[in-house]
């Protein structure tokens, strides 16, 4: 997560030159005149442009329409369609997490909500700041309980930390500039920085008093010295300590002072599993990444004494197994906090390093290694040092379920990179979150490493590559199963698989062609057979503008 104090643009309020009023028999009709009011819609989308938001995720339906209007007079704030609601909060989350500011997504009424709510859950987990404005019926029509009426505040609660559904013409713009305020904030826990505005179609065609000020930049909590001093001392008793770096933690101002307290020290650093965002690859300070697996985590833990966290949590399972415990902390190991996540981690790192007088150490930093491209058949070793030998600059990597995870320990020997990790658990997330990093990161190329099942869920994403003519490079690994759930159902103790839980693990039958699905959304496409062919591949798609598709067959 990028801090919340990341100096982002938050501008003077512009004043209407020739505000808005609406036609009485007809809302949708505009006419202007230098003495009345603009419509609410108008005031809030003006007001979170004015606030600094640049980008809006559409999928909106008849209950926005007043909100697209208002997107068309205000062409400050760029907007995207999308074909899918999991697609806008996915692109939302990848923008947000490589700029450390919100995207809007605009989205229908309370199903439109549901239908986003999975990438609105991975993105609460990275603490992305989004902002969701979801239409909803006007006040007097709610009694009638029309088709599309639904508890949206219920919904939303799952992984908002602030909600309004109450705004009326009046207020609509004001509470644009709180909810923006609020994706700055920094929250406790998993709470997240996510904020939804449920507002009524009366709201949006209501006339407005005018565009609100933009409130001031939250700041994140400095933490209590006696925690520097508590850690410090920790450190320099020489038993084994394991400094856990997330969120805040993560970011590579923080990573390179915690690396110069390792080496200082000798500690160990290390990640959580699914980071929302690391910056690595060569020269980058060499940090550890927590496993998966349950047992894998206890064993990297093994003999550690201290387990000292910056910016996260303790370690706990992914899921629950009847064998292995939730809390991931070895017998006899002591956990401490130096920054919780919504404390300034970066701070803390550096009064931790003034004190330690570790200012001037080394850093150990991972080096670049002399990979040649593999030949022969589609094994994962050969399709992952395929990836690592041809990683391209500066390259955005963003990963769903499946082989692309794998890759990971082998590009930090690569190019530089920054990796955009599954951090919910849901997924469907890799392609969108590329389609938002690259709307965020235009000058740079993004690679999405996904499953075949992962990408079935959200394929929407292309469409939008296509239309925006973004520079993804989409890796689809046609394994034509869910391979998770055969190792998933292994640790079961289960040996005999029968014909339901293989049909159940199974996405053949018909087989999905990933090339002629992607030619047919816009983004060319072709097929992978071979460790080469996937190198040329590989490397013609980082050559060309605009989003290209490889079906990996392995």
């Amino acid at each position: 997560m990028l801090p919340a104090n990341s100096g982002l643009p938050c501008h003077p309020t512009v004043p209407m030159i020739s505000p808005l009023i609406r036609d009485p028999h007809n809302p949708l009709a505009q006419r202007t005149t230098e003495n009345s009011a603009m419509n609410g819609a108008r005031a809030l989308i003006e007001t979170l442009a004015n606030c600094g938001v640049e980008l809006c995720l559409a999928n909106p339906g008849t209950s926005e329409m007043h909100l697209v209007q208002a997107l068309d007079q205000v062409p400050q704030m760029r907007s995207v369609l999308a074909l899918f609601e999991g697609v806008c909060t996915g692109a939302a989350d990848g923008y947000g997490r490589m700029t450390g500011k919100p995207a809007a997504t605009l989205l229908h009424l309370g199903p439109g909500l549901a239908n986003g709510i999975a990438n609105l859950h991975n993105a609460r987990k990275a603490g992305t700041p989004i902002i969701n404005l979801v239409g909803n019926h006007p006040q007097f029509h709610m009694g009638y309980d029309a088709p599309l009426t639904s508890d949206i505040d219920t919904l939303a609660r799952n992984f908002s930390c602030w909600i309004k559904s109450c705004s009326t013409a009046h207020t609509l713009a004001q509470d644009g500039a709180e909810a923006y305020t609020a994706t700055l904030r920094a929250t406790p826990g998993s709470q997240g920085q996510i904020s939804t505005l449920i507002l009524g179609a009366d709201a949006a065609w209501g006339d407005s008093p005018g565009v609100a000020k933009a409130n001031g930049i939250p700041r994140r909590a400095q933490v209590d010295s006696g925690n520097v001093e508590q850690v410090a001392r920790i450190l320099e008793s020489g038993e084994k300590c394991v400094v856990v770096l997330e969120h805040d933690g993560a970011t590579t101002a923080s990573l390179e002072i915690a690396g110069r307290i390792s080496a200082k020290t000798g500690c160990r650093i290390m990640t959580g599993t699914f980071p929302a965002r690391i910056d690595g690859g060569a020269g980058s300070v060499a940090v550890e990444r927590m496993p998966y697996f349950p047992e894998h985590i206890l064993a990297a833990l093994a003999e550690v004494k201290h387990l000292i966290l910056v910016g996260g949590q303790e370690p706990a399972s992914f899921f629950a197994y009847r064998t292995t415990p939730s809390r991931l902390v070895p017998d006899g190991c002591q956990v401490h906090t130096l920054a919780r996540i919504e404390e300034d981690a970066t701070s803390a790192l550096q009064q931790l390093s003034d004190r330690l007088a570790a200012n001037n150490a080394k850093a150990a930093r991972f080096e670049r290694a002399d990979m040649s491209i593999p030949s022969g058949e589609m094994n994962n070793r050969n399709m992952l040092q395929v990836i690592a030998a041809t990683l391209p600059e500066h390259v955005i990597v963003a990963t769903d379920s499946g082989a692309g995870n794998a890759a990971h320990p082998v590009c930090q020997t690569a190019a530089p990179n920054t990796w955009l990790s599954l951090t919910g658990g849901s997924i469907g997330q890799g392609s969108p979150v590329a389609t938002g990093a690259a709307l965020a990161c235009p000058d740079r190329r993004v690679l999405a490493l996904l499953g075949d099942g992962g990408a079935a869920y959200t394929i929407q994403s292309l469409w939008t590559q296509a239309r925006e003519q973004l520079n993804v490079t989409t890796v689809i690994f046609a394994n034509r199963k869910y391979n998770i759930l055969n190792i998933e159902y292994g640790r079961l103790g289960v040996t005999d698989v029968g014909p339901i839980a293989a049909s159940l693990f199974d996405i053949g039958n018909p087989d999905i062609n990933w090339e002629m699905l992607s030619k047919s959304m816009g983004v060319p496409a072709a097929t992978a057979n071979t460790a080469e062919e996937f190198a040329s591949l590989l490397a013609r798609s980082y050559q060309e503008p605009g989003p290209f598709l490889i079906q990996a067959m392995c």
